[in-house]
């Protein structure tokens, strides 16, 4: 199976939008977040624009500290949709754009996971993905009858027996199981069920599971994760992996990675999409992106910025703007975006307050401000470095920042045979361009 000469995109469409100050736009309707009409006007302007999926990012618990004391009324990252819940209601309104949801295996159980995931795929006639995540937050962990969050080797033991636990009851049923003859009076033909009775360190699931076999054989497995534990995961079961890298040459190292491990597990490297989160801001011309950019940068207000360093990385509710980044900070969680943007203020010698308006802004994604033709090349360079195989776009804000990239970034996507101009199949999977699903043994 060779690799596709065509990138692959998704529209990741968490609240309205990844910028710190996106609520305060002009444009954009505050209360978004909890609007089906928001998430409608993303998920046509997805569709017009022959994305693959609209990927809904999820957190079960508010993630921010009110750190400073009284910040967290300044944010918009407050209140959101149950995705599930959403996206149900946007496959009603959609027709081909794929629709993918983040679930935690930390808190949540496999049953209720197969059961939603396969309803929505029933729902959508073959469009749904499970974005499988561990969680991470305290704010999680204290919602759910805990103190403190799981430690890390227990997430990821316990995140690798529940996505197998998922497979085998998306299996619980084989094409054409219910024959549904009335003559005969055959509901099913019992010898398509397969019953799980799964026995392991973490669950004991019985089965089968109570929705047929889905359109696609199963909904597609999205994943993000940098750890080794998180690799192995992804290399033996998702069908997308999302990453967040700056850096084009540990991009193409990542990649290579995982790409590598894939036979391990009986499957071909195009087997799995690689795509990095980029967010962009375009114009007709270089000068009319550039002034986006900045307008949307003048609008993160100071309390927001020292507070998004404060959960990030430590204390700076008592440091002077406009001075550097000290250097005895104590990182409060150790995490990648962590890393990089002390990385970052370090090599760049920012102040705090450049600091907070590269992190707010970027919310750990990769930035690219520029004309269509220039945001092309970029994109291109990573995909002919074999350093991604298409992009999952991180709107600052929305819809007006999807809509730019459909508009702008789209045709000239397909002007260079990059992009599809029209979707392949009527399924996720199809669009992808991944094998049909085979039942296991």
């Amino acid at each position: 199976m060779t690799r596709s000469d065509k990138m692959r995109l998704g529209l990741s469409t968490r609240g309205i939008g990844y910028h710190v100050a996106a609520w305060r736009h002009p444009d954009v309707m505050p209360g978004g977040a909890e609007s089906l009409a928001f998430f409608a006007e993303n998920a046509r302007l997805a569709e017009a624009g022959r994305f693959d999926f609209l990927f809904l990012a999820d957190g079960l618990g508010i993630r921010a500290h009110d750190n400073p004391p009284g910040s967290l009324a300044h944010s918009s990252e407050n209140v959101e949709l149950e995705p599930l819940t959403l996206l149900s209601a946007l496959a009603a309104l959609t027709t081909r754009v794929g629709l993918v949801a983040t679930a935690s295996t930390s808190y949540d159980q496999p049953f209720h996971v197969a059961r939603r995931f396969a309803s929505l795929d029933h729902i959508s006639g073959g469009r749904a993905g499970w974005n499988v995540v561990t969680s991470w937050s305290e704010m999680e962990a204290v919602n759910f009858n805990r103190e403190a969050h799981f430690e890390k080797g227990f997430r990821y033991d316990r995140a690798s027996e529940f996505v197998d636990v998922v497979l085998g009851l998306w299996d619980s049923w084989g094409e054409g199981a219910f024959v549904h003859d009335k003559a005969s009076g055959v509901f099913y033909d019992q010898a398509k069920l397969k019953t799980l009775h799964h026995r392991g360190e973490h669950f004991q699931v019985r089965g089968p599971l109570t929705v047929s076999r889905t359109p696609q054989g199963r909904p597609v497995i999205a994943h993000a994760g940098a750890s080794e534990p998180g690799r192995q995961i992804g290399a033996a079961h998702a069908d997308v992996y999302y990453v967040n890298e700056y850096d084009i040459e540990k991009a193409r190292i990542f990649y290579a990675d995982i790409k590598r491990r894939l036979p391990a597990h009986g499957r071909d490297p195009n087997d799995l999409k690689i795509l990095p989160g980029i967010q962009v801001f375009t114009g007709r011309t270089a000068a009319e992106a550039r002034e986006k950019f900045e307008y949307l940068q003048s609008l993160i207000d100071p309390v927001i910025g020292i507070a998004v360093l404060c959960n990030l990385l430590g204390d700076f509710s008592h440091v002077d703007p406009d001075g550097p980044v000290p250097d005895d900070i104590v990182l409060t969680l150790r995490t990648s975006n962590a890393d990089k943007a002390i990385e970052m203020a370090r090599a760049e010698k920012l102040t705090v307050r450049q600091l907070y308006q590269r992190v707010g802004g970027k919310a750990g994604i990769r930035q690219i401000v520029g004309t269509p033709e220039e945001v092309v090349r970029d994109m291109r360079t990573w995909f002919d470095a074999e350093a991604c195989d298409g992009f999952n776009i991180c709107p600052a804000f929305s819809p007006g920042n999807v809509r730019d990239f459909v508009e702008l970034i789209v045709p000239e996507l397909q002007t260079r045979k990059l992009f599809r101009a029209e979707y392949e199949g009527t399924t996720l999977r199809e669009n992808l361009g991944l094998p049909p699903v085979k039942r296991r043994a």
